[in-house]
């Protein structure tokens, strides 16, 4: 059986983002049935049905890559106890249009971050939240609220302490039976 193509998502636009290195230690801890491949969200415009008369190119490539994809992974920070405004627009655009939502049915992993001790627990659930709407199946456990990221994860991905590295290999041995368990369906 072919290894499974998931998108991860990551929420953060900043070029050296904590949540771009704990997307990157993912990939590397990820089970040889997973192949994880970051989906870029900076360059597509603020969704605005207005434009689907003729979507940007950004938008259709994003649409077609999330739409191809077996599976997705998000990886996100908290800002103002919510996820980001990226990614919000990452999903807007790739629901839409009305009735063509990308997201449909495909198993998700969601993955917060930050660099305090709540780990990003309300952008956590907030994407949660707008996941059940966009039918996306989010593994509910383990759940993954990683704190400290910028003591734990370097640039590379590299994951500084062996109880995280167990921990974050546990999640995405999870997410891949997860994963395996809805294409049963």
């Amino acid at each position: 059986m072919p290894a499974k193509d998931i998108a991860v998502i990551v929420g953060s636009l900043r070029k050296d983002a904590f949540s771009r290195r704990l997307a990157k230690a993912l990939q590397a801890l990820s089970p040889a049935g997973l192949t994880l491949e970051i989906v870029e969200i900076g360059q597509l415009a603020l969704y605005n049905q207005d434009l689907e008369t003729s979507p940007p190119a950004e938008w259709i490539a994003f649409r077609e890559r999330i739409k191809r994809a077996d599976g997705v992974v998000f990886v996100t920070p908290e800002y103002n106890r919510s996820m980001t405004g990226a990614l919000k627009n990452a999903l807007d655009v790739g629901s839409r249009p009305y009735g063509k939502n990308n997201w449909d049915n495909k198993p998700g992993l969601v993955v917060s971050c930050s660099p305090g001790n709540m780990g990003a627990f309300g952008a956590n659930h907030h994407l949660r939240q707008s996941l059940v709407f966009l039918n996306v199946l989010p593994l509910q456990q383990p759940e993954a609220y990683i704190s400290g990221v910028d003591k734990i994860v370097s640039e590379s991905g590299e994951v500084a302490n062996d109880k995280t590295r167990e921990f974050l290999t546990k999640i995405m041995q999870a997410y891949e039976g997860w994963a395996n368990l809805l294409a049963k369906r």
